[in-house]
């Protein structure tokens, strides 16, 4: 297992070093939390500007209207209690009207709440209003009665904030609802990329989303009845040139030996591969349907397979004995094994070809989850999760890193490593992808140095339920 282990820690860290956070990437792709906090912002933004109205509004009223009436009002109460004051007087105002009298002078000191706390207001000017002298000396001082002022503001300040948040939420459940078709077409986007359009997108409602998920129904049905057309046509034909080629293979075994029967019977010996792989690969791109399960396993596959077709050939294999059995289709992963084990003989320069298995955790990284070696593929699952990670890594000089998401389509084959004189057309890895994702996997390929490391990962719990 060590020699396949090619990446220590810090490769990983460096290969997953730019990704984001989730829950960054969950804030900056999510239009629900983009509109939670645009509501919030407007939410805010419509305090800010009510409470700077108001209180603009309120210091020009006072200005303007408020304070003449106050101070003509406070001239009459300091009248009406005299000179020297009277304290019964005062205290009858108190009695009749929601107010504090404070009298501090010569000959009289009075309180008509003596055992609270005085909050005298902030402003200046406000102070010197609420004061007036007599003729005498006295200072009478005028305020708010048993109303507390310090704690009502409190309540109805937090009363203000919780309408403020029922109003965002309400809100923002009327957004999500109008919203909620998005949802449904961004799933059937997903099916329809992955190759599935047995489920149409549900059309909820008669509006522009609507009107939107209409299209990409139709989009969606001429694009099936399109891909069905093609692959019928592929399977006509590849079926159709089996007879003729059958009969022209018994046709050049019956020639004399010479170089150019031999040459004739490798291209023929070719074209049947490229049609049977053609077959094949139209097979399974419908995905999982196309599989006939049964428990497998995969330490014994890939010990009787190397037995058979690869003996005496330079693999080492590196077996991983806890491996579980899994429901897999052992012709398709046989398939699978073979392509992996041919290419990497074909281009591994003579060096030995390592094999291994091993039982890979959710929590290790590197397995189910990375990206495929197709870029177009769709993801095979949500997110991480425990499966069976099967590599094949050759020591031949590999390729650049450019061409790496590309070894995986088909009828692709870099030049500088593959060539029609070494074999294959390319559809070798691009079958190994297929039989991956219908298995519910990932095929991933990553440079060694040297050499290439072809990793096939089989999630433990497929298929799902």
């Amino acid at each position: 297992m060590t020699v396949v282990d090619r990446a220590g820690p810090e490769d990983a860290g460096a290969r997953h070093g730019h990704r984001r956070p989730r829950w960054r990437h969950s804030l900056g792709h999510s239009l629900k939390w983009r509109l939670v906090a645009l509501f919030l912002l407007l939410a805010l933004g419509v305090s800010a500007v009510f409470f700077a109205g108001s209180r603009e509004l309120f210091s020009t009223g006072w200005r303007e209207v408020a304070r003449p009436v106050v101070n003509d009002y406070l001239d009459r109460l300091a009248a009406e209690i005299g000179s020297p004051p009277d304290v019964a007087r005062a205290q009858a105002l108190t009695q009749r009207l929601p107010l504090s009298i404070r009298i501090e002078g010569p000959q009289v000191q009075w309180s008509s709440h003596p055992q609270r706390a005085e909050y005298p207001p902030t402003d200046a000017g406000l102070r010197r209003m609420l004061v007036r002298e007599t003729a005498d000396g006295h200072r009478i001082r005028f305020g708010l009665g048993d109303w507390h002022w310090p704690d009502q503001p409190r309540w109805h300040s937090w009363g203000f904030l919780a309408g403020l948040v029922l109003l965002t939420a309400l809100a923002y459940a009327y957004v999500r609802h109008l919203f909620r078709p998005l949802d449904d077409i961004r799933a059937g986007a997903l099916r329809f990329g992955s190759g599935d359009f047995s489920q149409a997108i549900p059309l909820r409602r008669r509006d522009e989303l609507g009107d939107l998920a209409d299209q990409v129904n139709t989009m969606a049905s001429r694009l099936r009845h399109m891909l069905e057309g093609q692959r019928g046509l592929l399977l006509a034909i590849s079926h159709e040139l089996r007879s003729p080629l059958t009969r022209a293979r018994l046709n050049a075994e019956l020639l004399g030996d010479s170089g150019e029967r031999a040459a004739l019977l490798r291209d023929l010996g070719q074209m049947r591969d490229l049609i049977s792989d053609l077959l094949e690969s139209e097979r399974l791109a419908v995905g999982s349907a196309a599989l006939h399960r049964a428990p497998v396993s995969i330490n014994a596959l890939v010990s009787e397979l190397v037995a058979q077709q690869f003996a005496g050939r330079n693999i080492a294999l590196a077996l991983d004995p806890t491996l579980p059995t899994l429901p897999l289709d052992a012709v398709r992963m046989q398939l699978l094994l073979r392509n992996l084990l041919d290419n990497a003989l074909r281009h591994g320069g003579g060096a030995p070809v390592v094999l291994s298995t091993r039982l890979q955790l959710a929590g290790e990284g590197g397995g189910l989850g990375e990206a495929s070696a197709d870029p177009s593929a769709p993801a095979a699952n949500a997110g991480p999760q425990d499966s069976l990670s099967l590599t094949v890594r050759d020591f031949g000089p590999g390729v650049d890193a450019a061409q790496l998401p590309l070894l995986a389509q088909a009828f692709y084959r870099p030049d500088a490593a593959r060539t029609r004189s070494a074999g294959g057309v390319g559809l070798g890895l691009y079958l190994c992808r297929l039989v991956a994702e219908s298995h519910g996997g990932t095929l991933s390929i990553q440079r060694a140095e040297p050499g290439l490391s072809v990793c096939v990962a089989l999630p433990l719990n497929w298929p799902p339920g």
